[in-house]
């Protein structure tokens, strides 16, 4: 299942024909609570607003047309929300033991695009990126990527491919060894 709450408003005003001054937020979080399951065991890793993700951000947005568009922000502010007390004691998604609230300042970028490649098939894909400029600056950069491959094989049938890549270099793994990627691959198949 998935399972997210992902809020965005965005504001803007032209420069020029392709180009935009934008101030954007964002608010992510899930709403149920989430388990890693080990043989009969189960251990609480998330729950709703830990996390929650609140970023703030102002730059330029390029967009030539509908397809494609880049938000490049050298002014971003992240929040990093954990509410539950026994994931915040243990210092779980980037903040400190004990502390409920993480602050970031740096920098943002996002890039998608959306089109038909094929007749009947669409990709989408979105890239994140954040780079806190109080840490090390490039070696640190939160990496979110999505691509949803969506295919309509005939009047009665679709199917869609979707993958997630998530780095972010404050979150250990669930093993406690350190930060690592994370990658979903879904495949559905629907019939209309």
């Amino acid at each position: 299942t998935d399972d997210n709450l992902d809020f965005t408003s965005k504001i803007g005003y032209r420069a020029t024909n392709d180009w935009h001054y934008y101030l954007s937020a964002n608010f992510k979080t899930q709403f149920t609570d989430g388990y890693k399951y080990e043989e009969e065991n189960k251990t609480k890793i998330s729950d709703f607003m830990s996390p929650a993700y609140i970023n703030l951000s102002a730059g330029m947005e390029y967009k030539p047309d509908e397809s494609f568009y880049l938000l490049i922000s050298p002014v971003t502010g992240k929040t990093t929300i954990v509410l539950d007390d026994s994931l915040s004691n243990v210092g779980a998604y980037g903040v400190s033991e004990g502390e409920k609230i993480r602050n970031e300042f740096g920098a943002s970028a996002k890039f998608a695009y959306k089109k038909d490649i094929l007749e009947n098939v669409n990709l989408s894909t979105k890239l994140e990126l954040f780079s806190n400029l109080l840490e090390d600056f490039i070696s640190e950069t939160d990496v979110n990527w999505e691509v949803l491959v969506t295919m309509k094989v005939n009047k009665f049938l679709s199917a869609n491919i979707h993958t997630r890549l998530i780095y972010d270099d404050d979150i250990k793994s669930v093993d406690g060894s350190g930060p690592a990627i994370q990658f979903k691959e879904v495949f559905g198949l629907g019939i209309a």
